[in-house]
């Protein structure tokens, strides 16, 4: 599976938030699927419109990344 980058910095490693403001660890696939990073998690309350980059302060729609 090819992931796509984070247009900034340039690094695979994305998270959501729900309403409470927690986070799960996510990648977005190259046909810009959002997957858990952990087997078994679910996205179930998570906002998918929007991710942050684990690396620098981009956050964005999954749209907006680059290819690896």
């Amino acid at each position: 599976m090819k992931r796509r980058l984070c247009p900034q910095c340039k690094i695979p490693n994305f998270y959501l938030l729900n309403e409470k403001s927690e986070r799960r660890l996510v990648f977005v696939t190259d046909d810009f699927r959002i997957v858990p990073s952990r087997p078994g998690e679910t996205l179930d309350g998570f906002d998918t419109t929007v991710i942050y980059c684990l690396g620098c302060s981009w956050s964005g729609s999954p749209r907006k990344t680059v290819r690896y």
